[in-house]
């Protein structure tokens, strides 16, 4: 989803004075942004290297953290795809967001505004 990766990147910048490692603030900060709801089931990260760029930190470092979200089965990588949250993915909740996901998507690709595609929901929730 197109500003997905604002949300990543939107807590504060990286404390390179902390005695937290960059790593670890940019792992408990996705894992945040998780289970606050601003990062929904099926939304795409920011590539590896496009994140490492807008966070200023090594590529490896950004690789690391993906890493270990997949092994906690925060995200999943697929490939070529990209890296997806799938926290929750089991949940009614997390159902729930991965269909908001889609249906984004699904509009954009009809060349729906988003304000037009969330006037739609609105519409029906009333049905």
């Amino acid at each position: 989803m197109a500003g997905d990766g604002d949300a990543v990147t939107s807590w504060s910048r990286i404390d390179r004075d902390a005695e937290v490692p960059p790593y670890e603030q940019v792992r408990l900060g996705i894992i945040e942004k998780i289970t606050a709801g601003e990062l929904l089931v099926g939304s795409k990260l920011p590539t590896v290297r496009a994140l490492a760029a807008t966070m200023g930190l090594a590529v490896n470092t950004v690789a690391r953290v993906y890493r270990e979200l997949e092994a906690d089965h925060f995200v999943e990588t697929r490939g070529r795809q990209g890296t997806f949250i799938i926290a929750d993915s089991g949940s009614a909740t997390g159902a729930a967001q991965r269909l908001a996901v889609e249906y984004i998507a699904a509009t954009r690709s009809l060349g729906i505004a988003d304000e037009a595609a969330v006037a739609f929901v609105e519409k029906s929730v009333g049905l």
